[in-house]
């Protein structure tokens, strides 16, 4: 049965959606692959995660385009479902529907308080200086004045910049393109994160004049944005001739 699961699931949840009734009496027996590869019900992931995330149910639609945020969650301890098939966002609406105290939320839609440290109180001030000097630098270096940044001390050490979009905005873009509505504005902006505890925003926020702080603010960006969301030609040009540049400089 767990063999064919990934080939016959869709098919499942879409008779699941075609037969209310159906789906109200089988949303418990639904099972779901986590990020282990094994496979459990919805009331078995929550029993799980209820003192982590409770009544939250996190989950991945690209394990390889999202793999940053998988890490992260792995290291919290923390487990998500993968949803990666084209219904799956209609169908967990469905879910959310039948069951108001449980939401869905997609693991890169908001940094979750075991990957980050508390800000000390003695240091609030500081820190409060530190990341509006760094959202100033990322917007002129960027070019975009209303660029969305959040700075943050996560504890990962490795990840020095990722993007974040809100679970309602993301629902919103894909029923703009299942609409065919892309061109239109609503606003859906994402949000820039950094690691203030990163060797590379550090150098940014102390070396704001340096001659290299204009290339690290836009490897810092596409970086985010590769885990985030394929570049458009343009950007990829750009990100690639940049990251030859980088590595001339390792040369010098």
């Amino acid at each position: 049965y767990e063999k064919y699961w990934d080939d016959i699931s869709p098919f499942i949840k879409f008779g699941c959606l075609k037969d209310e009734k159906f789906l109200e009496k089988m949303k418990d027996f639904c099972i779901y692959k986590n990020l282990e590869g094994k496979y459990l019900t919805l009331p078995e992931y929550l029993e799980v995660g209820k003192e982590k995330y409770e009544n939250k149910v996190f989950y991945v639609t690209d394990e390889v385009a999202q793999s940053q945020y998988i890490n992260m969650f792995k290291n919290q301890g923390m487990d998500a479902v993968i949803l990666g098939h084209n219904i799956d966002s209609p169908f967990i609406t469905q879910l959310e529907q039948r069951n108001q105290k449980i939401k869905f939320q997609r693991i890169d839609a908001d940094v979750t308080a075991g990957a980050k440290e508390e800000v000390a109180e003695e240091e609030k001030e500081a820190f409060q200086k530190k990341s509006d000097s760094l959202v100033e630098i990322f917007r002129k270096e960027l070019g975009n004045e209303n660029l969305d940044v959040k700075i943050e001390k996560l504890k990962d050490e490795n990840v020095a910049s990722m993007m974040t979009l809100s679970e309602e905005n993301r629902r919103m873009q894909e029923m703009m393109k299942m609409y065919g509505m892309n061109g239109m504005d609503m606003g859906t902006t994402s949000t820039l994160i950094l690691n203030a505890n990163h060797p590379l925003v550090q150098y940014v926020v102390e070396h704001k004049d340096s001659e290299n702080t204009s290339i690290i603010c836009k490897q810092l960006y596409d970086l985010a944005m590769l885990a985030h969301k394929p570049l458009s030609p343009e950007e990829m040009t750009a990100f690639v001739q940049r990251s030859n540049e980088i590595m001339m400089l390792l040369t010098k």
